[in-house]
């Protein structure tokens, strides 16, 4: 994922070789938690189940083989989609670039990480808004 240019401090220098090391020699271009390959059209299904052409099996949302292949009915709501890899802090610490703090996930799998982050960030937004309407328009109407 791109970093915006107001966080651009925050990273080293060497990021986008860092990025790539993570991603593509350590992780083999494929997502460290679910398995999916970057850069390659798969076939998905609600819930994260893909389909693995590389083995020839279905996985579910973590990267596990399925014990029974989707049925019919569950086929018709497939869809394809292209992963793409980016090298996530796991601890939501940009200062912190070791080995063991950096994952190579899918664009899915970093955002099931970061959704309590982002759930926390949205509330404080949506309260820093009420207080400045509270602030600068007055108290809210009772509708």
């Amino acid at each position: 994922m791109p970093i915006r240019p107001e966080h651009r401090q925050f990273y080293p220098i060497d990021w986008p070789q860092l990025s790539a090391v993570i991603r593509f020699g350590r992780a083999g271009g494929r997502c460290e938690a679910c398995g999916r390959p970057h850069g390659e059209l798969i076939v998905c299904l609600d819930g994260g189940t893909w389909y693995d052409a590389a083995a020839g099996h279905w996985r579910s949302g973590r990267g596990r083989t399925l014990r029974r292949e989707p049925g019919l009915a569950v086929l018709a709501t497939a869809r394809l989609t292209m992963p793409v890899l980016a090298t996530c802090h796991r601890e939501h610490d940009t200062s912190l670039n070791g080995d063991r703090d950096l994952a190579a996930w899918c664009q899915r799998c970093h955002l099931i990480h970061d959704r309590p982050e982002h759930l926390r960030r949205r509330r404080l937004t949506y309260r820093r808004r009420r207080a400045l309407g509270d602030l600068f328009e007055g108290p809210y109407p009772l509708i």
